[in-house]
């Protein structure tokens, strides 16, 4: 039997917000499988889709370049926030930017190799980052945008950066429509571009759980179907309620606008990393009897 850790617990808790004993009993029913704990979950008690996939621990920036009819986003990582700032590092992020847009890397491994403004390939250069700051510092993901369309980008700080390809409608309505995907993290720009298999898992789910109201089965279909509707209106930029102006869809927004989203990058700084977490107290303690 898989161990069960406080944590564990902790983290089930905080992803579903529910009780310490409802979540310690799941774990132990997936044998410690989180994922399918929060299953559990979810279909015992009606808990909305966790938070453990979207955790954000690592420190960094994301940085944007434009060219012409390209353009680029990138996340560069480093281990604190301090460094983060310095003007160095936010020089190299704004350096890998410009060298994806220029040299068309395959992925980050190719993009190691590609020339910068400076002179030096991005390696060369995120070494000498390296060295004069004393952090380590890696590039982590890009997105890279080649359109006969347009690109419009927003910035929330340096922590959080979308991309926009669009056709039509002005430059202004298209940024608060990449305000709100920076807000609202849509998977994708409509209910055809989700995942089957997370669509039927969310199906699977909705079916446990209204097959335990007792109702008839067509009206279990009909309530199965329903929920399925909400959740890719949930997911889905197009389905999704306005946050400028919940009172419209974003689809509404964009055809009084005449424009049309294409696709879209977003990058929120360290999304999905998990940061070792330090106990700087137990540190010291042991450091003081050495």
């Amino acid at each position: 039997m898989a161990e069960i850790t406080a944590k564990m617990v902790a983290d089930l808790r905080a992803a579903t917000g529910l009780g310490m004993m409802e979540c310690k009993k799941a774990l132990v029913e997936a044998e410690g499988n989180m994922e399918k704990a929060e299953e559990i979950l979810r279909i015992k008690s009606g808990a909305k889709a966790g938070k453990l996939a979207g955790r954000t621990a690592a420190e960094g920036i994301i940085a944007y370049a434009i060219d012409g009819n390209i353009g680029a986003l990138v996340e560069i990582n480093c281990e604190t926030d301090f460094v983060a700032k310095d003007t160095s590092f936010i020089d190299f992020a704004n350096q890998v930017a410009k060298a994806v847009v220029i040299g068309n890397p395959a992925d980050v491994a190719a993009l190691a190799d590609i020339k910068t403004d400076s002179g030096a390939t991005v390696e060369e250069l995120r070494k000498a980052v390296i060295a004069k700051l004393g952090e380590n510092i890696s590039v982590r993901r890009f997105e890279r945008y080649e359109t006969d369309g347009s690109l419009v980008t927003y910035m929330h700080g340096a922590k959080i950066g979308v991309m926009v390809e669009h056709k039509g409608g002005d430059e202004q309505a298209v940024r608060q429509v990449a305000m709100h995907i920076a807000a609202s993290k849509p998977q994708c720009v409509s209910a055809d571009q989700v995942d089957p298999a997370l669509i039927e898992k969310e199906r699977h789910i909705y079916s446990e759980q209204a097959k335990e109201s007792g109702k008839p089965a067509e009206i279990v279909e009909k309530m199965v179907e329903g929920r399925v509707k909400k959740f890719l209106a949930e997911v889905t930029l197009l389905g999704q309620a306005f946050v400028i102006n919940p009172d419209v869809t974003v689809e509404k927004f964009l055809k009084d606008n005449n424009a049309a989203v294409i696709r879209f990058a977003a990058f929120h700084v360290g999304e999905g990393i998990e940061k070792k977490e330090v106990d700087y107290a137990a540190e010291v303690a042991a450091a003081a009897k050495v």
